[in-house]
């Protein structure tokens, strides 16, 4: 690998909210029998449970505090927090637009930074957020940038949420995708963006099986 002093090799999948980045990533890594860093998560953690402990999310040091202290664990594909099953609260889309303003501040994501690193152990790593391949993991063998259309996020969001018997609506998806785009690609850390070495797919009219047939493919040919 890249890196001599970690050579555990590393995916990384990056893109917008929506794009399959989760659903792919975790297919990946049962697959290759890998760990699994769903970075997004944290942000959405610290977003919510500032939110319950009554911290303001522009308290740059209150939640830079929080993150130091809160304890995380995955688990059976559920999150708990201090003990607290979290699994439903940071999945909403009023968690993700927290969290989406909660990692525009530098000194959130660089005390968060260590943690989503302290993920890559042996056999292998895939992460999934939106700078796993610019930030993070820049040195990771195999970097994906996983996009569709902002329309098509909204209707696979809407009916994954319809499914869970949640009330939603559409439009409002719609609106709250775009704005988190827009949020995310033009903040001034870290931004939104292919890392320059990225297989960039549009998943738009792919499904599921065929975005994770090509990433293999591509972890095939770069990892073995």
């Amino acid at each position: 690998m890249n890196n001599t002093s970690n050579p555990v090799p590393v995916v990384t999948i990056d893109g917008p909210g929506g794009a399959g980045k989760g659903t792919v990533a975790a297919a990946i890594a049962a697959a290759q029998g890998w760990h699994l860093l769903d970075s997004g998560a944290l942000y959405r953690i610290i977003a919510v449970s500032g939110e319950a402990a009554a911290i303001a999310l522009d308290d740059t040091k209150a939640l830079v505090a929080l993150c130091e202290r809160l304890q995380i664990v995955f688990a059976a594909d559920r999150v708990r927090v201090d003990g607290q099953d979290l699994t439903d609260a940071i999945r909403t889309e009023e968690a993700g637009s927290s969290a989406s303003k909660v990692a525009a501040m530098a000194p959130v994501r660089e005390a968060i930074l260590a943690l989503q690193q302290g993920f890559r152990r042996a056999p292998g790593l895939v992460a999934d957020g939106r700078d796993m391949g610019t930030v993070v993991f820049p040195d990771a063998p195999v970097k994906i940038f996983l996009d569709a259309s902002a329309q098509a996020r909204a209707e696979r969001r809407y009916n994954q949420l319809k499914n869970k018997g949640l009330g939603v609506n559409l439009r409002a998806l719609l609106e709250q995708i775009q704005e988190r785009d827009a949020r995310d690609r033009e903040r001034a850390v870290a931004p939104l963006k292919p890392a320059q070495d990225a297989l960039i797919i549009d998943s738009t009219q792919m499904t599921i099986k065929e975005v994770v047939a090509m990433v293999m493919t591509q972890l095939a040919s770069k990892v073995g």
